[in-house]
């Protein structure tokens, strides 16, 4: 399996893990055969990156840090969850808590655990799934923080309703692509403290939850908001989430913003140490997070394009790559591969989209 902008996509490929919608219902499924129809839906969804199998690339394992069951489970947990404030309800806390403790799970269950899957997103899905995998991410970290299993399950919690207060906005500003105005900009930053309001007052739910949701784009150097926090008075959980949800929005399409490539954005994340966040959590994330994910078409130093086909977990941005190389006159493909930990004057020189 590999990673293919949609923007290359050709007809005949065939898509290697399902594509969601925002309540986590399958809109392609996982070994469909794409045809030029198909592709041009994918874009009009706003869809940048699929996965697709290939012979030569039918050995290489793409693993989600949770299973696609889960994954469905939050994405429609966080909709409910978002529908039943905005009509007015009460979110269901027990539901919300019984879909983290299941990620939770997943996370737990993995002995080294590495982030390298990209999200295959839609403008419909974009919110719900952004709010998924700062949950994913922010529990990765927790875990090799060493937090226990109840502060773990209030990270979690935390982390997937961290936006909840996006649903006092107007829709069509949370919706919006371009950059906000100055004007739009204050209105959205009053998000951290509607959420806050939203979780304080629910039993079920741990409190650090709710200041998580207030605090979670409050910055180490006390430039952050809503209440221009700094330092030892940012809750360590705000700021795991602050940095999930941070890295997460630098790697897809947000207002006034096109994604980055992982490794410019865990380049990013390393300049932002002892500024926006603390030195200790920058180091544990880059240790967590692949800045080439597996399946990704990269180029080398040598001049030759390639697959990343596995991660080097003790150095991420020294993955194993494979060079497809087509025989001239013959119908086959021979592969070789360079371990870049083990091939020191071997680098990657970017990613290929």
């Amino acid at each position: 399996m590999r990673q293919v902008s949609v923007n290359r996509l050709q007809k005949g490929d065939v898509l290697g893990r399902t594509i969601f919608s925002h309540n986590g219902r399958s809109l392609l499924g996982k070994g469909i055969t794409l045809t030029q129809p198909y592709i041009d839906r994918l874009k009009e969804l706003g869809i940048s990156i699929v996965y697709v199998d290939d012979d030569e690339t039918k050995d290489i394992v793409i693993e989600d840090v949770i299973s696609e069951e889960n994954r469905r489970e939050a994405m429609n947990s966080i909709e409910h969850s978002a529908e039943a404030v905005r009509i007015g309800k009460d979110l269901n806390g027990f539901q919300v808590k019984k879909t983290v403790n299941n990620i939770i799970g997943d996370v737990l269950f993995q002995e080294k655990i590495f982030l390298s899957l990209t999200d295959m997103r839609s403008y419909d899905n974009q919110v719900y799934a952004h709010s998924v995998s700062v949950c994913v991410l922010a529990t990765i970290l927790g875990k090799a923080l060493g937090l226990d299993k109840d502060t773990l399950e209030a990270l979690a919690v935390g982390a997937l309703l961290h936006d909840i207060g996006t649903v006092k906005l107007p829709k069509e500003l949370v919706a919006k692509r371009e950059a906000f105005t100055p004007k739009e900009n204050d209105l959205y930053k009053t998000h951290t403290v509607h959420g806050f309001e939203i979780l304080r007052n629910k039993p079920e739910l741990n409190l650090l939850s709710a200041h998580i949701a207030l605090q979670h784009h409050e910055w180490l150097n006390g430039n952050g908001y809503p209440r221009k926090l700094s330092g030892r008075h940012l809750h360590i959980l705000a700021q795991i989430v602050g940095l999930a949800d941070f890295y997460d929005n630098l790697v897809n399409d947000g207002p006034g913003h096109s994604r980055i490539v992982p490794h410019e954005a865990c380049e990013i994340v390393m300049g932002c140490a002892n500024k926006l966040f603390s030195q200790q959590l920058v180091v544990t994330f880059l240790k967590h997070v692949a800045a080439y994910p597996t399946g990704c078409t990269v180029k080398l130093n040598t001049g030759e394009v390639g697959i990343v086909v596995d991660q080097n977990k003790s150095l991420p941005m020294r993955p194993i790559i494979r060079i497809l190389i087509a025989d001239k006159g013959l119908a086959h493909v021979r592969a070789k591969e360079y371990n870049l930990v083990e091939d020191l004057t071997t680098f990657i020189v970017s990613i290929v989209e």
